[in-house]
């Protein structure tokens, strides 16, 4: 069972409180999109083993949206953060880093 922490309400709670949203920092196709392209914004993501940013949403709590940095192998919640940023901030770097050397968010 996941514990996370919405980072808007302080609330946390087990997974069963939030809804997941899959990959997180996903560009979206731009309307001169290629088929191809556009096709793989919708479908296509990643699926690590390991550490992995995903969006989740706080369905029975405050409803918003927000990140979370988890290992999909342990089921580990390094941190939460604000959907509103464009990628993982510096200080959840360090702290995932310091448990797991060497990982990088993906570009």
């Amino acid at each position: 069972m996941l514990l996370l922490e919405c980072p808007y309400c302080g609330v946390v709670g087990e997974e069963t409180e939030f809804h997941p949203g899959g990959e997180a920092h996903v560009a979206r196709a731009g309307p001169d999109a290629s088929d191809a392209a556009f096709r793989d914004y919708l479908f296509t993501r990643k699926n690590p083993r390991g550490v992995h940013v995903e969006r989740w949403r706080h369905a029975y709590g405050c409803g918003k949206w927000f990140h979370a940095v988890r290992c999909t192998e342990t089921l580990e919640v390094f941190a939460t953060y604000p959907a509103q940023t464009t990628g993982v901030p510096e200080d959840v770097v360090k702290i995932v880093q310091a448990r797991r050397p060497g990982w990088e968010p993906a570009p």
